[in-house]
Order: structure tokens, then sequence, then C-alpha cells
């Protein structure tokens, strides 16, 4: 290896450090506040985005699953193709998108306000379509990508999972959600196997 790579590497650790210690600075207490309570009397819920952001919305829908708040993923191709049917009034979407201005959304930000479903929006530009046609919005803070062009979607999807990461921590509590709950629909693996002794 180029000891040019293990220092990019190293630095790697520190640039998405530095990101979470910075992201609490940008937390809006009172914006969190609403999407947690938006989240928590949510029939079911969507969360939407594309390239890393989906891939991010993907794990964010399994996290509320595991703390049985109804939840899928729902692809921006399909979203307009019927899958907004998932969706009905009193729901919600959360929609990830570092800049605000992702096409492929926009539409799904009609369809939702059509039907009465709340929306989430999480972004860094908060003068964005997505942003301000959102009920909620919280900010999405990002110091630079780990790569030397700063173009990977590296940090900013360990930032968008850290937001998800807190709703859920944030649920949790609110729901005074039980760990022999969690014991019931994850009987599979190390962690089944060690919630149902």
């Amino acid at each position: 290896m180029k000891k040019e790579a293990l220092a990019a590497a190293k630095a790697a650790y520190e640039i998405e450090y530095e990101c979470i210690k910075e992201m609490l600075d940008y937390l809006d207490d009172d914006a969190f506040a609403k999407a947690v309570e938006l989240l928590k009397n949510a029939p079911r819920i969507g969360a939407s985005g594309c390239g890393h952001s989906g891939i991010i919305c993907q794990h964010f829908a399994h996290l509320m699953c595991c703390i049985e708040q109804p939840a899928k993923f729902v692809s921006p191709a399909e979203a307009v193709h019927g899958g907004m049917g998932f969706l009905q009034e009193g729901d919600v979407m959360v929609f990830a998108s570092r800049g605000g201005k992702t096409k492929e959304l926009l539409p799904i930000l009609d369809i939702c306000k059509r039907k009465g479903v709340k929306v989430i929006t999480i972004t860094e530009n908060l003068e964005s379509p997505l942003a301000t046609g959102a009920d909620v919005v919280l900010k999405q803070y990002v110091n630079r990508e780990t790569d030397k062009y700063n173009s990977q979607g590296t940090t900013s999807s360990t930032a968008l999972c850290m937001i998800f990461h807190a709703l859920q921590t944030a649920l949790i509590e609110e729901t005074d959600y039980k760990n022999e709950q969690f014991a019931l629909i994850h009987p599979g693996g190390a962690v089944g196997e060690r919630l149902n002794k």
C-alpha cells in the first residue's frame, strides 16, 4: 500500500469524527422534537432519497421497524408509479437530500401535500424546495467528504446516519419501547440469542 493511501485512510477517521462532533452545534431542539412527535404518532412512515441518501433511508426504515414503528423505503422511481399508495393522510414521509433539490423527490413532495402526508426533510439547504415544502426540517451538517476530491458520499452518509440513529434513540425513550418487545421480533442471530435467553 502506498504511504499516501494509508495516510488518507487514517485522515478519513479524523474527518468523520470531527463532523459528528460538530453536528451537535446544528441540532435544533425544537425541530428535532417535532420530528420525533410526528414519527411517534405516524401510522406508517416512508423514507426516500437517491444514491447514498437512499441507501441510508433504507437503513432508517429498518431502524423504525426494529422499534415497531411501521416503515418502508419508498423508491423514488416506484413512488411516482403507484408506490405512494403506501402512505395515507396522517402518515409521515422522510426525505433525505443534502442539497434539498433532488429532482426525483420533488414530485413525491407534491403527492405528500395533496394526500395530507406530513413531511420531514433532512438537508443542508434550508432554503431548498424540499426544505420549504416540509413540515419539519432537520439540518444536515457536513464538513467535507473523506476523499481528496471531496466528492464521494462518505462523511455525508455518516452524518445522515447519525441523525437517523438519534431519532431512533429518542423514539425508544418517547414510546417506552422495551427490550422484551425487540426480543419477540428479533429471534435471529447472536442478538436474538442474547435477547431471548
